[in-house]
């Protein structure tokens, strides 16, 4: 793994709007809590002639199976099926040691769907919350994963991100020549879909804050260039193309600017653009290689890579400029830092002196100063908070090919996420829908 990922190709882009050789993530859970919580989720009521064309219930049990921390009861050994409150009878559901029950109802109206659902505390007898949402075919699905949420919240406490989105490149294979797509996808891996399309790498994907528009690096007329697209039209414009590096970029958390790596007044220092003007703001000097920047939460303070010190290790900076300081001291290596939402925690890939020089992802606590290592691959990178701050996804190598993985913030539920074929890298996580 290399400080900079950065070389000099010739590449040839197409905007795509298909989803022609996009495939689903497939997502295991390969750990999970010892305590998880063991749920019902009844199948939805269904009131047409018709044939649902989504098993809502299914979504909601999968979302919340995917967390590691609720274990669903098999339907098979339901003792009843209720699908409104008046039909539900706690005993049931206390006789299968059920802590939670989730039930709901579907009825057409038109092309409408309107799903009513309900969240209850089976041992205390009590509804916790319920809700009615409308859906088309369209967006049956994402109604489901908002289901999710508002359940996982109530379960939890915490906001759930079941209705968010991620970004990855995919690498596969066609008429043998290699084939680099951009991809949005569900938080679930479903919906694929390839924003941008080339036969040679794309890097480094950000989100906008609003979630519409993504910013990333791709090579044309042998130079880089960062390149803005929208998300939902696939319309794009170039807004860095200096001799040299234009690398790394991300979104403040307003979005009034975009932090980004140039090199074009010597080495690699890390700049900040001022979305409406375009005007440019360089913060390091420094005569080392300052690349990966990224937003502190409140948008004060940028943390960055740097190798002034010998070896990659973060640091940060004010965005008004001055003193850089540094951040991390434990290991040898510490890279590609990511902000938790709440700016409590900073992720990284981090190589620690008794490793085996193993890249793996790690978390420091920014208040306390402890950095804990989260996983035990051989070559971890890319991580990615997801906008509640539960989980961090990132890229990895299983047997060979590039996977994506997530991990929870304290360690203790991971995930794997695949394609069938091919190589998944550089993911990141959407922020919250409006």
């Amino acid at each position: 793994m290399k400080l900079l990922k950065f070389a000099a190709l010739c590449i040839v882009l197409s905007v795509v709007s298909t989803t022609s050789w996009s495939k689903p993530l497939e997502i295991e859970i390969t750990k999970g809590v010892d305590t998880a919580l063991p749920i019902a989720i009844v199948p939805f009521g269904w009131n047409s002639a018709t044939v649902i064309p989504l098993d809502v219930a299914a979504v909601v049990t999968a979302d919340l199976q995917r967390t590691g921390l609720f274990e669903a009861i098999d339907d098979s050994d339901f003792l009843s099926a209720p699908t409104a409150i008046d039909d539900v009878e706690f005993r049931d559901w206390r006789l299968l040691n059920a802590s939670n029950l989730i039930i709901g109802d579907i009825t057409e109206d038109s092309d409408v769907y309107v799903i009513e659902f309900y969240v209850f505390d089976v041992f205390k007898g009590k509804k916790l919350t319920g809700y009615a949402l409308r859906a088309n075919k369209q967006n049956l699905r994402n109604a489901a994963h908002q289901i999710s949420d508002i359940v996982y919240e109530a379960l939890t406490g915490q906001p759930g991100a079941f209705a968010t989105r991620i970004a990855y490149v995919s690498v596969g294979e066609k008429a043998n020549k290699k084939r680099y797509s951009l991809q949005v996808s569900d938080a679930d891996g479903f919906n694929p879909q390839s924003l941008l399309t080339s036969p040679e790498p794309i890097l480094s994907p950000s989100w906008s804050p609003d979630g519409n528009q993504m910013a990333y690096v791709s090579y044309e007329e042998r130079r880089p260039r960062i390149y803005i697209q929208e998300v939902a039209t696939g319309k794009r414009e170039v807004i860095s193309s200096f001799p040299g590096l234009n690398g790394a970029p991300v979104w403040s958390p307003d979005g009034k600017k975009l932090a980004l790596v140039l090199s074009k007044d010597g080495n690699p220092d890390i700049y900040v653009m001022d979305m409406a003007s375009r005007e440019l703001t360089r913060l390091t000097t420094s005569t080392a290689i300052e690349t990966e920047p990224t937003w502190a939460p409140n948008g004060k303070m940028l943390a960055f890579t740097s190798d002034r010190g010998g070896n990659p290790q973060i640091y940060r900076i004010s965005v008004n400029g001055g003193r850089s300081e540094r951040l991390t001291f434990e290991g040898k290596y510490n890279a590609r830092p990511r902000f938790s939402p709440n700016g409590e925690f900073l992720a990284m890939v981090h190589v620690g002196n008794n490793s085996g020089g193993a890249y793996r992802i790690a978390v420091l606590d920014m208040d306390i100063g402890t950095l804990r290592v989260l996983t035990e691959g051989q070559l971890d990178e890319s991580p990615s908070f997801s906008p509640n701050g539960s989980m961090i996804i990132y890229a990895t190598e299983q047997q060979g090919r590039g996977v994506l993985a997530a991990v929870s913030t304290d360690g203790r539920v991971h995930q794997r996420l695949s394609i069938e074929d091919g190589d998944t890298r550089e993911p990141v996580w959407s922020p919250f829908k409006n």
